[in-house]
């Protein structure tokens, strides 16, 4: 079968309203997904599991009749479950891991009338803001392929970035979604706490599932397809936001420096938004220690690692030498010396951070500030070295809780620095989005970072489309595309 040639001239919502006006069969779409797959992959190196023939069945049966009936789509390798694919977390514990049913997330994203035709890299259990796996190798920017494009849904935003899908499943933990939205030039919302279905552990509750989107309507569209809400918020996504108060947050949060070039992406859209009728001053929320946010957040990413090694794993398997990379075992190693104070007192630095963030949005509608500290860094730039990682052996050797709780200090102390601001936002829970609207003289994009009140989901897409319209990124697209 032929495929579409006009394909990347839509996003997902127009292809979908191609194939219910009978202009385009889903089964075009598909074969058209599927070339621009097979023709850029081999440099990308962002899909790392196949469902096309399956897929092809699917189309050729009929696909439901949602939002986006007959879209191909791709999900990330990680979070809810896909019943009949592989799913290995870009890990070698679960290579052979295949499971039996859909979660409720895949479930609804089918109902929508999404095809699934592969899945994407990401870094071992999303933990790292890149997309290394040691189970796949590097995943390259279509920007650069001698960048990260970021993580952990890295994989979906190089395919997106480069053409094969106007949007990708991704979830977001410590901002999964958003920093590889901002490394692709690409659209990336969180949304707020409890609003998508989501399997996982319940510690903290910080990770969400939607997609990265080429554009903003799309991202609207799917929350409403996936989510627990009432809102209609692809109506949302065409509304005028008003007159907002915005506050340009200045400081580091997490991290220790922002690169100028970040910091101008920022400036810049405080412009934009002034000349869009908004109100912009700088200020952000006073008296946090976010040495001790940091601290509690590595520690709640080590509770995750050890739920998915014990509680939620469906192998069951011995865990031998090799099974997982170092930085994995050593958040396995710091979990198994927490103890029930250690993760309450996480959980109410969390709490607490919150409360801090929610009062200070009494003042503001939105903050604003960049996504991350500086651009798509090279490939292997935080790569651990040999020392680190012999340091890292020597401490699940000793099984010292002193030395181990230092440890954990340490990193928490670095691993923030490139993504000081999308993972305070998972513990506050709020809705937040990077939007690509700055690039680089060297032409690499440079993602800004919003968020809002918790429940505020629906202002977050006003602006964001008003942003869109104001400064279109849509037609944008790298030297490596399909």
């Amino acid at each position: 079968m032929d495929g579409f040639s006009e394909y990347g001239h839509y996003d997902a919502l127009g292809l979908a309203n191609l194939v219910r006006g009978k202009q385009v069969r889903p089964g075009e779409l598909l074969e058209e997904a599927i070339a621009r797959a097979q023709r850029v992959n081999p440099q990308l190196n962002a899909l790392i599991c196949e469902r096309f023939d399956a897929a092809r069945t699917d189309a050729a049966a009929g696909l439901p009749s949602g939002a986006f009936c007959g879209v191909p789509f791709l999900a990330k390798d990680l979070g809810p479950r896909l019943g009949g694919i592989p799913m290995r977390m870009g890990s070698r514990y679960f290579n052979d891991y295949v499971p039996d049913v859909d979660d409720e997330f895949f479930t609804r994203i089918k109902c929508a009338g999404l095809n699934i035709f592969g899945k994407t890299s990401t870094p071992e259990f999303g933990l790292l803001p890149y997309t290394e796996p040691q189970l796949f190798g590097p995943c390259r920017n279509p920007w650069d392929p001698e960048r990260t494009p970021g993580g952990s849904s890295g994989g979906s935003a190089a395919l997106i970035a480069a053409g094969v899908v106007p949007m990708a499943h991704g979830n977001d933990m410590g901002g999964s979604l958003r920093i590889p939205a901002s490394c692709t030039g690409l659209f990336g919302f969180k949304p707020s706490r409890g609003l998508v279905p989501r399997r996982g552990t319940p510690i903290a509750d910080m990770n969400v599932d939607l997609a990265i989107t080429r554009s903003v309507r799309d991202s609207a569209a799917l929350l409403d397809a996936v989510g627990d809400g009432e809102s209609a918020f692809r109506d949302d996504a065409g509304r005028d936001p008003g007159r907002l108060r915005v506050a340009l947050v200045q400081g580091t949060m997490l991290g220790h420096s922002i690169d100028a070039r970040c910091r101008s992406a920022a400036q810049e859209a405080a412009a934009l938004c002034e000349r869009l009728g908004h109100h912009v001053e700088i200020a952000e929320p006073s008296g946090i220690d976010y040495e001790a946010a940091g601290l509690a957040l590595l520690l709640i990413f080590a509770s995750n690692v050890a739920w998915i090694m014990n509680a939620g794993n469906p192998l069951r398997k011995k865990l031998r030498a090799g099974d997982l990379e170092p930085e994995t075992w050593a958040m396995l190693t710091i979990a198994q010396v927490l103890s029930a104070a250690d993760l309450t007192d996480a959980v109410q630095t969390q709490v607490d951070l919150a409360q801090r963030f929610d009062a200070f949005l009494q003042q503001y509608d939105v903050m604003l500030m960049p996504t991350l500290a500086a651009p798509p860094v090279p490939i292997g730039e935080f790569a651990l070295s040999r020392g680190e990682t012999a340091q890292i052996e020597v401490l699940g050797r000793l099984r010292s809780g002193a030395l181990i709780r230092k440890g954990a200090e340490t990193i928490a102390q670095t691993l923030f620095d490139w993504i000081p601001y999308a993972p305070v936002f998972n513990m506050t829970g709020q809705p937040a989005m990077s939007v690509p609207l700055y690039w680089t003289q060297d032409d690499l994009p440079i993602g800004v970072h919003f968020a809002a009140r918790v429940g505020n989901d629906a202002l977050l897409y006003r602006l964001a489309a008003q942003l869109e319209a104001a400064q279109p990124w849509f037609s944008r697209r790298p030297p490596i595309h399909a």
